[in-house]
């Protein structure tokens, strides 16, 4: 498999590969080419302020799981149910409960910036939409939460999201379509408007 990191591509086989073969070094090309989905999949499920240390030891478990990595598997799902595990063992451990403010804030801030040249009403708009969809996530089962926010939050496609949930296809083509109806009830006003070209 093969994943773009900036404008260069990395052969996750190959780089994997060196650090079987004891060149651990190689494995910085993988945490270069995965830490932005890595921090937004941490953030987008709830670790808040603490993602970067989920993230980070998330691929510190995933650096000493190699040995058992498939060959021939892609190695962004695999690396983000590891960090779906440690997401959800930092919320476990967590003293208190994360603030929607908050989820929203450590959202925003690993989303990219917004240009100067944008219309402030749109960007104000979609601040808005956004905290309705994450408050609107909270009402989501936990599978439910999970399907959409693989699938749509982090752009991933079905199989993809199958393999870092460990579900069927099916399972995942089902709960994102309860998911997604769930959604649609909970949010009626982010609805497409009949004969507009508006997306959600």
């Amino acid at each position: 498999m093969r994943t773009r990191e900036g404008d260069r591509t990395v052969d996750e086989a190959a780089a994997i590969a060196r650090v079987r073969a004891g060149e651990p070094e190689a494995y910085a090309e993988l945490v270069r080419a995965h830490t932005g989905i890595a921090l937004r999949a941490a953030t987008a499920l709830g670790a808040g302020a603490d993602a970067e240390d989920v993230v980070q030891q998330a691929f510190v478990k995933a650096y000493c799981a190699l040995g058992r990595f498939k060959d021939g598997s892609a190695f962004k799902p695999w690396l983000l149910a590891i960090v779906a595990n440690e997401t959800r063992n930092t919320l476990r451990t967590a003293a208190r409960q994360r603030a929607l403010a908050g989820r929203e804030a450590a959202f925003a801030q690993a989303e990219p910036l917004i240009p100067d040249a944008r219309d402030p009403a749109v960007t104000t708009l979609e601040t808005e939409r956004r905290a309705a969809l994450l408050a609107a996530l909270e009402k989501l089962s936990d599978e439910h939460r999970l399907v959409v926010t693989y699938r749509y939050l982090l752009e991933m496609d079905e199989s993809e999201t199958a393999q870092a949930l460990g579900w069927p296809r099916g399972t995942v083509k089902s709960r994102l379509n309860r998911a997604l109806r769930k959604l649609g009830r909970l949010l009626p006003d982010l609805r497409p408007r009949e004969g507009g070209d508006e997306r959600e």
